[in-house]
C-alpha cells in the first residue's frame, strides 16, 4: 500500500495559482515514478483572503496546515493591497503562517548554471560557477518586535524593537552547521556584532556551537562587508546564517546573482520534517493570468519538499536535473529569454520539465 502524505496547498495571489498549477502536475508525476500518494488540500492565504475572508491569514487555512505534513506556498500580494492598514496586508499573513507553525529556518538557495550566466547583470567571471544556500531565521528579530509610534515635541517618531532569545540564535545555528556538513563544510555567520547587541549574542552562542562541528569551517562577517563580497566574489561563499532582516536582503541580494528570482525555490523548516515551501519571487499581478509566468522556482520548491520533508531524494534530484537539462537545452519563459518572440509559456515550460524529470528518475 502506497503511503499518503498530506499537502496544504495555498496558491496565493498574482501569478500564483497559474504556477501552482503546473507544481501540483509535477507532484501528479511523482506518484507515478514513486509508491506514495498525495492528498492536497486548498486554502486561502495573502490578498485573495483578504478579499474572500477579511483577513490575511484565515484560521481554516491556519488548521488546514497544521493537520498536513507540509505546505505548498504561491507568492502574495500586490499593489491592490499595500495601502490596507497593517493587520490587512498579504504580508502579515506570511509573517504570521510562519510564526504559527514554527518555521524558524529559511534555506534559500542559489545557483548558477552555465547556460544562464549571459542572464545575469554581473560579469562571467563573477557568477559562473555560483552555488551558495542563504539560512534565515525566520521568526524572531526585528520583523516580530514591538513597533511603535507616538508623537513627541520635535514630531512623529517611530521605533521597531529587536529581540533575540539564545535558543532562537542556537536552533538556527545548529541548523546552518547540519546544512554546511551536506554541503561543502565551509559556513559564514552573519551579524553586526561591532554595532548591534542583539548581533553580539548571535556571535557569543555561534562560537558556543562550533566546536560541536569541527570538520566545519567557521568564519563570522560584518553584514555590510558580506552584502558588498556577495557582489565582488560570490565563490567565495557557500552556507551563509544570519537572522531575519539581514537574511531577508541578503537572500534577495544573492538570488539576483542568477539572474531571475523567478528561478529560484524556498523552504522554510520546523523542528522535525514539517515545511513551507514557496517560490522566491513575487505574484508579478502585471502578468498574472497572462499564460507567460514562469514556474521553475514553484516546481523546484516541490523538489525541495520532496527531499526535505518527505525524503524523496531520487524524485527531488530527478526534478533538478529535469530543471537543468530543460535550460541547457535552451528552451526560456519569458523572464529569461535573449529573444522574447522565441520565450514559452507557463505550461510548455512545465511540460519539457515534466518530460525531463520522467526521464531522470528512470536514468537514476
Amino acid at each position: 500500500m502506497s503511503q499518503t502524505l498530506k499537502i496544504t496547498v495555498l496558491p496565493g495571489d498574482g501569478i500564483g495559482p497559474e504556477v501552482m498549477e503546473q507544481a501540483v502536475r509535477v507532484l501528479r508525476v511523482i506518484e507515478e515514478l514513486e509508491d506514495v500518494s498525495f492528498s492536497l488540500e486548498y486554502g486561502r492565504i495573502g490578498g485573495t483572503a483578504i478579499d474572500e475572508d477579511g483577513t490575511p491569514l484565515p484560521e481554516d487555512t491556519l488548521e488546514k496546515a497544521r493537520r498536513s505534513d507540509a505546505v505548498l506556498l504561491g507568492s502574495v500580494g500586490g499593489p491592490k493591497w499595500d495601502t490596507n492598514p497593517a493587520h490587512l496586508r498579504p504580508e502579515t499573513g506570511l509573517l504570521g503562517i510562519r510564526k504559527e507553525l514554527g518555521l524558524y529556518a529559511n534555506l534559500r538557495p542559489a545557483f548558477m548554471l552555465d547556460c544562464m550566466v549571459p542572464v545575469s547583470a554581473l560579469k562571467e567571471e563573477i557568477v559562473k560557477g555560483v552555488d551558495l544556500m542563504v539560512i534565515r531565521e525566520l521568526t524572531g528579530g526585528l520583523y516580530f518586535g514591538e513597533k511603535k509610534r507616538y508623537e513627541d515635541e520635535n514630531g512623529e517618531v517611530a521605533s521597531d524593537e529587536m529581540i533575540y532569545h539564545e535558543y532562537e540564535i542556537e536552533r538556527i545555528v545548529r541548523r546552518a552547521f547540519e546544512v554546511a556538513r551536506l554541503r561543502s563544510k565551509k559556513l559564514t555567520s552573519v551579524d553586526k556584532a561591532n554595532v548591534l547587541e542583539s548581533s553580539r549574542l548571535w556571535r557569543k552562542v555561534v562560537e558556543r556551537i562550533a566546536p560541536e562541528y569541527p570538520d566545519v569551517e567557521l568564519r563570522h562577517q560584518l553584514v555590510d562587508s558580506c552584502a558588498m563580497e556577495l557582489i565582488r566574489w560570490p565563490k567565495q561563499f557557500d552556507t551563509v546564517v544570519t537572522e531575519n532582516m539581514f537574511g531577508d536582503i541578503l537572500s534577495d541580494e544573492a538570488s539576483m546573482l542568477t539572474g531571475s528570482i523567478g528561478m529560484l525555490p524556498s523552504a522554510s523548516l520546523a523542528d522535525g520534517n514539517f515545511g513551507l515551501y514557496e517560490p522566491v519571487h513575487g505574484s508579478a499581478p502585471d502578468i498574472a493570468g497572462m499564460g507567460v509566468a514562469n514556474p521553475t522556482a514553484t516546481i523546484l520548491s516541490v523538489g525541495m519538499m520532496l527531499k526535505y520533508s518527505f525524503g524523496l531524494e531520487r524524485a527531488s534530484e530527478a526534478i533538478e536535473k529535469a530543471v537543468h537539462e530543460v535550460l541547457n537545452s535552451g528552451v526560456r519563459t519569458r523572464d529569461i529569454a535573449e529573444n522574447k518572440e522565441e520565450a514559452v509559456g507557463t505550461q510548455e515550460m512545465a511540460d519539457r520539465i515534466i518530460e525531463a524529470t520522467r526521464r531522470a528518475y528512470v536514468n537514476a
